[in-house]
């Protein structure tokens, strides 16, 4: 009686993982099968399969979307701001979580207060100073990232640190490391796992932002997502190339997952765990 009750919850758990996971992936399935329509195909119906591939879709959306150039400035962009985030932020959080002071005390209580600070309210008086400062490209939009990545990645790092112990570093001084080897090749490689989730978190928030590149880059310099909004506004109401565009899009995050999937579920896990 007991396995039949336990049969029962199990089986009713996994028509509900089944009707998420169609769910999930309708929109998908979407955008996959009508990309490979013609714009007639697509009016005459969008849920069954094409009648051919309409492999000219993607080859048109390929040249007008300027896909290379805006992949190389999405993995320039991403790449450059999460490693340096990485970086400063968990030097910031040793240095924080090591010197119990009043002083890093507010310090530290400054930057989690900046997490509650939404974009909106800053965000034209630090697009008109960076205007200012001519740094309405490129390398602005990295900095921007870096003071708005910077909170939450502190706060991780501060809370990590408190799981290794300080004698490590009063060992590491015995024997002749100085401040920076002792975070370098002692600290750093312990933080792996909350660096791991610290990046995840921010390759996701980064490679899909739209709304700060929106401000700061002009079309010539647009990343993947700027530039599907110029893309598919200009062939909104030609479905056949805005979704063959929009599949392009998604197959850097695809590709990225598949190689990094081991990685990513670790680093979550063992980030949680601490």
């Amino acid at each position: 009686m007991k396995m039949n009750k336990e049969s029962k919850n199990l089986f009713s758990v996994e028509v509900l993982g089944l009707v998420l996971g169609l769910i999930w992936i309708a929109p998908f399935y979407l955008m996959i099968v009508n990309a490979f329509k013609t714009k007639r195909e697509i009016f005459a119906g969008v849920l069954g399969l094409p009648q051919s591939l309409a492999l000219e879709n993607f080859v048109k959306a390929f040249n007008d979307l300027e896909f290379l150039k805006s992949l190389f400035n999405s993995l320039l962009i991403t790449g450059v701001s999460v490693a340096i985030i990485i970086l400063f932020s968990a030097m910031a959080g040793y240095a924080l979580a090591r010197n119990k002071s009043k002083l890093s005390g507010i310090i530290f209580f400054v930057f989690v207060a900046a997490m509650l600070i939404p974009f909106q309210s800053v965000m034209i008086p630090l697009v008109s100073i960076f205007g200012q400062a001519d740094l309405l490209n490129a390398a602005g939009l990295i900095f921007m990232y870096l003071g708005f990545g910077c909170s939450l990645s502190i706060f991780l790092y501060h809370g990590a640190m408190t799981g290794i112990p300080k004698s490590l570093d009063e060992a590491a001084i015995i024997d002749g490391a100085n401040r920076l080897q002792l975070f370098w090749y002692i600290i750093f490689p312990l933080l792996k796992p909350i660096s791991v989730t610290v990046g995840i978190l921010n390759v996701i928030w980064i490679w899909n932002d739209y709304l700060l590149p929106s401000l700061v880059l002009g079309e010539a310099n647009a990343t993947i997502p700027l530039k599907m909004f110029f893309f598919f506004g200009e062939y909104t109401k030609q479905w056949h190339l805005a979704l063959a565009g929009l599949t392009l899009a998604i197959i850097p995050v695809i590709i990225f997952y598949f190689f990094a999937q081991k990685q990513i579920i670790k680093g979550v896990s063992e980030g949680a765990v601490k």
